[in-house]
């Protein structure tokens, strides 16, 4: 009997039982070595993928991102230091807490002049759920973010940025500020991060409170050569993207990319140069829409997140690679989940919903790198339920191929 064949006949029984019975699964195997497809359940068919977009928004940082984050966009001219926005998330954002675009403001001496950028986008991506924003996960896309885009309100009542602080009620609501208006409840004793309206009036005061001088605004850069000014190295905000399944980071990056190709930042523009040219190719062609994952309108296959993930093992060194992905047991969303012995899992969750998804590599105790993709949606099954089948898959061919 065919060895693979031998092999397949547990994967088909157990794709076959009644655990998936009423709900809908896809499942890609793929040998990158010897580029063969090893096992296909529903691989060509469409599935939507949470976070599981942020490889792609990974793929196309790497693509269209320098490996320095850019922070800033300036123009010295006579007496005037004109700035303007990139889209870089890390500016005293909570994990990064980078302050290189301030202690570059601080240092000049000439007036600064903050312009209006080119942003063809919209705060929120299409198909984002509307009781989504004021949650953590949630905050709007800009092209001068700073501090996340978010009010963090702390256990000892403490509030940063402190220019909200007088903003910030003792009260318990639904939602923890208000649809229209910078207006926050905090009840509890746990810390909470809130996203808050932003504008360019807004971002104008809180660089003036930081850098302690006056900024002007300006309706556009001059016409001339614009410099950059780079901050931490790409791969340390990837990293960050992928371990945690940062939300705005990822659309953030989106944002960034467009910057190669336009002076516009805009998401659409930079999905659209992925997919005509270095993603033209894919098995099936996706509905992608957002950086993160968090609309419910992408829809992309098993096949597709292998051959994405595929162009990043032949791009890529490896130990880089499988760094930038969380791990079983380890670190990241895989730290509590598929626990072993040896970690073999190096792979991107997408959950939401009804949608539990983990694509990415697969170390076999025979030695060999296997890609994977296996995708759930509109189960009924509890998260830890189905989590259950799908080590029993994985440990499977971690012990069999």
């Amino acid at each position: 009997m065919n060895q693979i064949y031998s092999q397949n006949i547990y994967l088909d029984n157990h794709f076959e039982s009644e655990f998936y019975l009423n709900h809908w699964t896809g499942f890609y195997l793929y040998d990158p070595i010897e580029k063969k497809e090893l096992y296909n359940y529903n691989g060509n068919k469409y599935f939507i993928p949470a976070s599981n977009v942020k490889i792609l928004t990974l793929y196309t940082g790497l693509k269209m991102i320098q490996d320095s984050i850019p922070s800033l966009r300036y123009i010295s001219r006579n007496d005037t230091l004109y700035i303007s926005g990139t889209g870089d998330p890390t500016l005293l954002e909570s994990y990064f807490k980078e302050c290189k675009v301030l202690n570059f403001l601080k240092e000049k001496a000439e007036k600064i002049a903050f312009c209006s950028a080119d942003f063809d986008d919209h705060l929120y991506g299409p198909g984002w759920a509307w009781e989504d924003y004021s949650e953590y996960f949630s905050p709007e896309r800009t092209v001068f973010p700073i501090y996340g885009n978010t009010v963090t309100i702390n256990e000892n009542n403490s509030v940063y940025p402190n220019y909200f602080m007088n903003l910030v009620k003792k009260q318990k609501k639904e939602f923890p500020r208000e649809l229209r208006k910078n207006e926050f409840y905090y009840y509890n004793s746990k810390k909470i991060e809130v996203p808050f309206i932003t504008s360019d009036t807004l971002v104008k005061k809180l660089l003036e409170i930081e850098i302690e001088k006056p900024i002007f605004f300006c309706k556009k850069m001059p016409n001339e050569k614009i410099n950059f000014l780079y901050s931490i190295p790409s791969d340390s905000l990837y990293k960050r993207m992928m371990l945690v399944s940062d939300n705005f980071i990822a659309e953030q990056i989106l944002l960034m990319s467009s910057l190669s190709i336009t002076n516009m930042l805009s998401s659409k523009n930079s999905i659209n140069h992925m997919l005509s040219t270095y993603l033209n190719n894919l098995p099936q062609t996706p509905k992608w829409v957002d950086g993160s994952g968090l609309s419910r309108y992408n829809n992309f296959t098993p096949m597709d997140f292998v051959f994405v993930l595929d162009k990043l093992y032949n791009e890529l060194p490896y130990e880089r690679l499988i760094n930038l992905f969380p791990t079983n047991g380890i670190n990241g969303t895989l730290k509590n989940n598929f626990k072993s012995k040896n970690p073999y899992i190096f792979a991107k969750t997408g959950s939401m919903r009804g949608v539990y998804n983990l694509s990415g590599y697969l170390k076999t105790n025979s030695g060999k790198v296997l890609i994977f993709s296996f995708m759930n949606n509109n189960f009924q099954h509890s998260f830890k339920d189905l989590k259950n089948q799908i080590q029993k898959v994985l440990e499977y061919v971690r012990d069999h191929y």
